[in-house]
């Protein structure tokens, strides 16, 4: 069983004690593939160094964090592009809104996602979206947008059904982690009414631990609550959730 995790910041702080442990865990349960968000560029070297140590399984994306849209953001989208264009990277992420935060640099966080969407259109690459509090304005923008060559991944997915499919008919597919497994999480009372081939796994590491390690640090490994979860939501096999699941990240990111 082969299990992908689309989106895993694995070369944080949080892993530096027990980063080769922690992936040897992840091998362990059957995961195999794993695609890294960026934050900004202060990452980047750690994040070059993550896929030097792992080439075979680990995939880069490059972005601006919308909660790192910050005074100099120019400066750091002049450093996506650059980035970009050395070439190596699978997707453009994670980008998008963050009203959770700050609601004070709206207009900024709406210029970075405008113009990092253009990039990854420009490359055919996907994008990957970050969205809090914010979805009226996500979706302002993906209607801007839209197009056969805009598609990607709607990361760690919380809004309503409505919400989820207006993300699919954007071109999006939607990241589902340990929300699902939360008893208040509300996502995993809509989703058999989803296509299972319109979703991907994810961790989110370090952040959202599934239950049962809710509100401790998250790593690959803890894939497996998730799948359990889908599995029993969907009626099917944990090993056809891996196998759809991780065809449907093929497709998204082209390896």
């Amino acid at each position: 069983m082969t299990l992908t995790d689309t989106h895993a910041h694995l070369y944080v702080e949080a892993f530096d004690e027990d980063r080769a442990r922690m992936m040897a865990r992840a091998r362990a349960e059957g995961v195999e593939r794993f695609f890294i968000p960026a934050i900004d560029s202060a990452y980047t070297e750690r994040m070059r160094d993550l896929r030097e140590a792992y080439p075979d399984e680990v995939f880069l994306m490059c972005g601006l964090h919308p909660t790192h849209v910050k005074e100099d953001f120019e400066e750091e989208l002049r450093h996506v592009e650059r980035e970009l264009d050395r070439g190596g990277y699978v997707a453009v992420g994670e980008i998008g809104i963050d009203l959770y935060w700050d609601q004070t640099r709206l207009e900024a966080q709406q210029e970075a996602f405008r113009r990092q969407i253009r990039m990854a259109k420009s490359r055919g690459l996907p994008i990957v979206i970050h969205c809090r509090e914010a979805f009226d304005e996500i979706f302002e923008i993906l209607a801007e947008c839209q197009g056969p060559d805009l598609r990607g991944i709607f990361h760690c997915f919380t809004g309503t059904l409505e919400q989820a499919r207006l993300a699919l008919a954007y071109g999006m597919k939607l990241g589902i982690g340990g929300v699902a497994t939360f008893k208040n999480g509300k996502i995993d009372q809509f989703l058999d009414e989803l296509p299972l081939e319109s979703l991907v796994l994810e961790t989110d590491s370090p952040y959202l631990a599934p239950t049962p390690h809710r509100g401790k640090r998250n790593e690959p490994a803890y894939l497996k609550f998730v799948v359990s979860r889908l599995s029993e939501i969907y009626g099917i096999p944990e090993a056809r959730i891996a196998e759809i699941t991780t065809e449907t990240s093929r497709e998204v990111f082209g390896v």
